[in-house]
């Protein structure tokens, strides 16, 4: 990025954000304004993806919401963005969990996620990996 823009648009980004990834479940709470009053709305779901970065970062939440797939897609740095809570964490084998959208039901809110074997201390690693 060009140091310029990057030096304006500075003061602009978020440090008191969460480090949420692809895959967690997380609950965004934006500020929406009717008329002259203001509140908070709450948005809850799954981070199906994130891109850009910088100021121009993203993310996209995925919901199922009366049997229908809703996603919404938010600037990190918007400051309609009140906070952002991690309700669930997860480590997924991809960048971008697009494949949810052809989910239907339970299926669509389960995550694919790595596995991990775990290694004792102080045991041979031939004996942990055949257990």
């Amino acid at each position: 990025m060009n140091p310029i823009i990057k030096e304006i648009t500075a003061p602009q980004l978020k440090n008191d954000l969460p480090a949420f990834k692809v895959g967690d479940g997380v609950r965004v709470h934006t500020k929406v304004r009717e008329g002259d009053k203001e509140r908070i709305q709450v948005f809850s779901g799954i981070v199906i993806a994130r891109k850009g970065h910088g100021i121009h970062e993203s993310f996209t939440v995925r919901r199922i919401s009366y049997g229908e797939g809703v996603e919404r897609v938010f600037p990190v740095n918007s400051p309609n963005i009140e906070k952002i809570e991690i309700e669930r964490e997860s480590q997924t084998m991809r960048a971008r969990l697009y494949y949810l959208r052809a989910r239907v039901g339970k299926k669509a809110v389960q995550v694919k996620e790595k596995r991990w074997i775990k290694v004792l201390a102080g045991a041979p690693a031939a004996a942990t990996a055949k257990a």
